[in-house]
């Protein structure tokens, strides 16, 4: 089935308000403006017209959360993105930083039964290559157990698993820099006033800013070197 425009542009801010959601906080839509890289005022266009739809609660001057029927919809769209760029990185080996862009636009024109064929065709992952979690059929999400790098200390370290919310520019950045997921990764200095992350990955160290350590999540190593020392 072939999607419209504003069908499209819907789903699109539906994922953007998941991908974007942190616990029981509203979004701002000067939050989901920016992340679409649009204007306020048709981002506020666009939620009234998804709030009339049953698929968003917003509260003026605060910002909007995704109903029931809201969430239901964006993790089925989240799941086939993901299941896209398993099938285009595992089985296409298009490039890991690539894929991002090629599952946004595959994302919007898969039926429900496709998505499903894809989910037995890989034998149904459980992440993305990126590392983030793919919803179930039923639009269930395992918690990742996980924290973002820019909550590490010097001294601290840990192994990537994810890069959330993804970014194609981002994608690229990272992987020019072996920063992807599954590699081992430790904090050497983080520079005062809000200053960038020296991050260490295997010889080389890399100054990462704060927004860009934001969206790269960690699992933590036992063995950090100030755990040691206080033993």
């Amino acid at each position: 089935m072939k999607h419209d425009s504003f069908n499209e542009s819907a789903e699109m801010y539906l994922k953007t308000v998941s991908e974007l959601a942190d616990g029981d906080e509203p979004i701002s839509i000067a939050a989901i403006a920016g992340r679409l890289g649009i204007s306020s005022v048709s981002a506020t266009e666009m939620v009234h017209r998804l709030k009339d739809r049953g698929l968003l609660e917003h509260t003026p001057y605060k910002g909007v959360h995704l109903t029931a029927k809201g969430q239901r919809k964006a993790n089925a769209l989240i799941r086939a993105h993901h299941l896209w760029e398993v099938l285009l990185v595992e089985r296409l080996h298009i490039p890991w930083a690539q894929a991002h862009d090629y599952a946004c636009r595959l994302e919007h024109a898969t039926d429900t039964a496709v998505t499903e064929a894809l989910a037995a065709y890989l034998n149904h992952p459980a992440a993305c290559p990126h590392g983030n979690p793919i919803p179930t059929a039923d639009g269930a999400i395992a918690p990742p157990a996980d924290q973002p790098l820019t909550e590490l200390t010097p001294g601290q370290s840990g192994v990537i698993s994810r890069i959330a919310p993804e970014s194609a520019l981002l994608f690229e950045y990272l992987a020019a820099r072996g920063l992807v997921p599954g590699t081992a990764v430790s904090i050497e200095e983080i520079a005062p006033f809000n200053g960038p992350l020296m991050v260490a990955c295997g010889e080389a160290i890399h100054p990462l800013g704060q927004e860009a350590a934001g969206h790269i999540f960690v699992e933590r190593q036992t063995s950090d070197f100030l755990e040691k020392s206080d033993v």
